[in-house]
């Protein structure tokens, strides 16, 4: 997950003060909200036509848009780039704030979700019957999007982790492939030591990988009941699990200083200084584009375990589409939606490269088979799909996690370049985050 500027922020960690003082963002339209809507009204507004505006970044959604007019042919989708990420969550803000512009569908992050709902921005798909579609998704992205008995949006794709590593390189150096955390730890020193120039990973402090590891540990620092926040990173056991491995590979100087994206990443991937990497599912397609001379060198692997014998994952990006509730076509909105991340669009969006969250992707045999020339042949979606049956469904993200990512480099990355440690800038997180909450109206740590 990407952090963003303090001018991004102001945008989209606000996430209008009043919507967190209990008054809504969006449409005030509770009555019209309510209404179920049933198949049979889906497929006359369908027939009857009309236009959407959608708001993505993702590319795959390209041909999905491009199949669903031909299929619907009196419906016209205008699929707009309003920047990625953060760019887009503040440009949505400030279309909501101002009561225009905004878009019928929006991608948004799983961890960016809980803000826009809070806010009243996005409309409650169970009035759709989404609620039905529980089983349908892997438990990480259902998890993210199913929030206070209520669906703010449909997953698009998933992350479930794995161990990334450089097999011809850990070979080399007689390493196994750790299964777990402490092994990792011990890989680690064995590989500086035979090269000190190689690394087991790169390191420069990233929340989404921060909050993922305490995630796949049985964390839950998180919690959210309408306005009610907690926020434990001090005595959570994923955040000491976590900790305490972390902490002696910053103090042993064994994670490259390296940030990700970064030219001098993709040359260490390359070159073999950095060893691993362990992230989400949807990793493979950079290699193949951003590490080339490599092919053949990596494999994945089942991200190593806390507890020895274990099968816990955790989930590491993926987005989901909403339907915005000020947007002007709702039924259309959500019947695309639908067609994108239930229906016929999944398939287009994997061939296109995107990870599905859909259970009967990740457990076709077609899918499961597939072949990755790149990792020496291996069927690395057995294991991807592995992952995403085993990510715990008791995780949550604050309302307000867009802000509190993007402060996380203000306390805990001091770890990573001065002696404060891993704890003292979890606990600085932590009361930044109370501080923020507090202001805006939540009721947090009470």
């Amino acid at each position: 997950m990407r952090t963003m500027t303090r001018r991004a922020m102001r945008g989209v960690g606000l996430l209008c003060a009043a919507a967190l003082s209990l008054t809504a963002c969006g449409s005030s339209d509770e009555s019209a909200s309510d209404k179920a809507v049933t198949g049979g009204e889906l497929r006359a507004a369908l027939k009857k036509g009309g236009s959407i505006t959608v708001w993505a970044w993702e590319p795959t959604l390209k041909q999905v848009v491009s199949d669903f007019e031909k299929e619907y042919p009196k419906v016209k989708v205008k699929l707009v780039n309003a920047g990625t990420g953060n760019d887009q969550y503040t440009a949505l803000q400030n279309a909501v704030q101002a009561g225009s512009g905004v878009p019928d569908v929006a991608q948004i992050e799983y961890y960016a979700l809980g803000q826009f709902a809070l806010g009243k921005s996005l409309e409650d798909l169970s009035r759709y019957g989404a609620k039905d579609f529980k089983n349908d998704y892997s438990p990480g992205p259902w998890n993210s999007v199913a929030l206070d008995d209520a669906v703010y949006a449909l997953p698009m794709d998933s992350g479930p982790m794995a161990l990334f590593y450089n097999k011809k390189v850990l070979d080399k150096h007689g390493i196994a492939t750790p299964t777990t955390w402490d092994e990792y730890l011990e890989a680690a020193r064995a590989l500086h030591a035979a090269d000190p120039k190689a690394y087991i990973a790169n390191d420069t402090g990233d929340a989404g990988f921060t909050t993922s590891m305490i995630w796949q540990a049985g964390g839950t620092p998180f919690k959210t009941r309408d306005t009610d926040v907690t926020v434990d990173l001090t005595k959570d056991k994923g955040v000491v699990a976590f900790t305490k491995v972390w902490q002696q590979l910053l103090d042993e100087k064994l994670l490259a200083p390296i940030t990700n994206w970064s030219d001098e990443w993709y040359k260490g991937l390359a070159d073999g200084t950095i060893a691993t990497l362990a992230t989400g599912a949807w990793m493979p397609a950079n290699f193949v584009t951003g590490v080339e001379s490599a092919a053949g060198d990596w494999r994945a692997a089942p991200l190593p375990q806390w507890e020895k014998g274990g099968e816990v994952s955790s989930e590491n990006g993926g987005s989901s589409l909403a339907v915005m509730k000020d947007g002007k076509n709702k039924d259309l909105a959500y019947a695309f939606n639908e067609y994108a991340n239930h229906s016929d669009g999944v398939q287009a969006r994997i061939k296109g490269g995107a990870f599905p969250a859909t259970t009967a992707d990740l457990s076709s045999r077609t899918f499961l088979d597939t072949s990755f020339p790149y990792f020496g042949g291996q069927k690395a979606n057995e294991i991807f799909a592995r992952s995403a049956s085993q990510v715990p469904d008791t995780w949550s993200y604050l309302p307000y996690q867009v802000y509190a990512n993007s402060i996380f480099n203000d306390s805990v990355g001091k770890a990573y370049v001065s002696s404060t440690t891993l704890a003292e800038g979890l606990e600085e997180w932590q009361k930044a985050a109370v501080t923020y909450g507090t202001d805006q109206g939540f009721s947090v740590n009470k």
